[in-house]
């Protein structure tokens, strides 16, 4: 009997949980159901962090990063309303359309009117958003008239990638403002997570903002050049 009791109080001791313990799995489980309650809140949270919208006003230029003719569009809309100069393409030949991104841009706002004197191009090989910061760089050494001010159009999901990687490559120089195209307007959705492609895109962006801080601020030597052998866009 005594034998019993003593087993009895030993496994009622390993049954025990220290207050400790107790907080710290309190923690937890009251995190999870938070996690799980406010899952929607959450995941629209990690596709804002990537969108970057400023309030727009008039710019020297107009710079789109080369992609779908959507971006094209939305830039001439912002050169009709008055929030450009000129507008500025990149992104030499496209393997998908079989085209030079600049040139066809180009025929795309000279048939919805905008003039030949408000558009510039440089369709020379780029292989990455980086590379095409460098071009409208390049553009702006050789340009007559000071230039101040950027927008830059892209897609809602590339807008914080885009904006890091304009101001390492200008610094403060130059004043940018972010214009991403209206989801509407695009083959993304805001609810990022109930669209394959819109998962794809949200995943590959947060990818490629990590992939940059290593390529572009955090490596050296063979390091660096191992990383740029993984270029594109």
């Amino acid at each position: 009997m005594a034998e019993h009791t003593f087993l009895f109080r030993e496994k009622q001791t390993r049954l025990q949980i220290s207050p400790k313990r107790m907080k710290l799995l309190l923690g937890w489980a009251g995190l999870g159901l938070i996690l799980v309650l406010f899952r929607e809140q959450w995941l629209m949270l990690i596709g804002d962090l990537l969108v970057i919208q400023d309030h727009l006003h008039r710019a020297d230029v107009i710079h789109v990063i080369a992609g779908e003719d959507y971006r094209t569009d939305y830039a001439i809309q912002l050169y009709e309303q008055g929030l450009g100069g000129t507008l500025f393409f990149t992104g030499g030949w496209c393997k998908t359309h079989l085209y030079y991104h600049g040139e066809h841009a180009k025929e795309r706002s000279l048939a919805d009117g905008v003039p030949p004197q408000a558009i510039a191009i440089d369709d020379s090989e780029v292989m990455s958003t980086y590379m095409e910061a460098e071009r409208l760089k390049e553009w702006l050494v050789q340009s007559p008239s000071p230039i101040r001010s950027i927008i830059i159009v892209s897609d809602p999901f590339h807008m914080r990638r885009a904006r890091w990687t304009y101001r390492r490559v200008f610094g403060e120089s130059i004043e940018f403002q972010m214009a991403p195209v209206p989801f509407e307007l695009t083959p993304y959705q805001r609810i990022w997570w109930k669209d394959p492609h819109s998962r794809r895109n949200v995943r590959d962006e947060y990818s490629k903002l990590i992939y940059y801080l290593f390529r572009y601020q955090y490596s050296w030597g063979a390091f660096r050049e191992w990383l740029a052998s993984f270029d594109a866009e």
